[in-house]
């Protein structure tokens, strides 16, 4: 008996949502995004290989989505300054050494390749290989993506050893520890 592979999706669905959140920092958009990238997964079911990475693959039309979604908004106006959006919505505090808000300000800095490359690897769980093809790029961009990424997390946070760093929150660990990018 041949399992039909959208029996699969509702596995991936946290997973997504977390990389949706990610991308786009804003809970409405991350959940609209999944919903799309589950449509379009859905009616294109046919496109998937059968013994191929569903999760992979699911992650590669969310973020295909995310970029078409991304450079449609480029000529909108929206809430540039945060401002309303900071009255909708406050960060929890962190109880380690590093408060959430300083690291989301970080981490906000950090170009859209780098904050993907971590959040795939890192809080993800993405082998470097996977990230690569989720992204359509070469493992080599990924590790280096990842690295510089981690650097420029270090950089704005004025952490000299991430691995110091006390926190709770396991993405957060995921992203900023070395240790979990090998």
């Amino acid at each position: 008996m041949t399992t039909d592979p959208r029996d699969e999706l509702v596995e991936h669905l946290g997973p997504l949502r977390a990389f949706a959140l990610s991308l786009c920092r804003n809970s409405a958009t991350a959940d609209d995004l999944v919903q799309e990238a589950l449509i379009k997964a859905w009616t294109n079911i046919d496109k998937f290989e059968p013994g191929s990475n569903m999760r992979a693959w699911l992650f590669t039309i969310l973020r295909n989505t995310y970029y078409s979604l991304h450079r449609k908004r480029k000529r909108e106006v929206e809430d540039v300054d945060g401002a309303y959006a900071d009255t909708l919505s406050q960060k929890p505090d962190h109880d380690g050494r590093l408060a959430m808000r300083d690291f989301g300000v970080a981490f906000d800095q950090l170009n859209d390749e780098q904050r993907e490359a971590l959040v795939l690897v890192g809080a993800g769980g993405f082998s470097y290989e996977e990230a690569a093809e989720t992204c359509g790029v070469a493992v080599g961009t990924i590790k280096s993506r990842v690295n510089r990424g981690r650097a420029r997390l270090a950089e704005l946070m004025a952490v000299d050893d991430p691995d110091d760093i006390e926190l709770t929150d396991s993405v957060t660990v995921g992203i900023v520890s070395a240790q979990n990018m090998a």
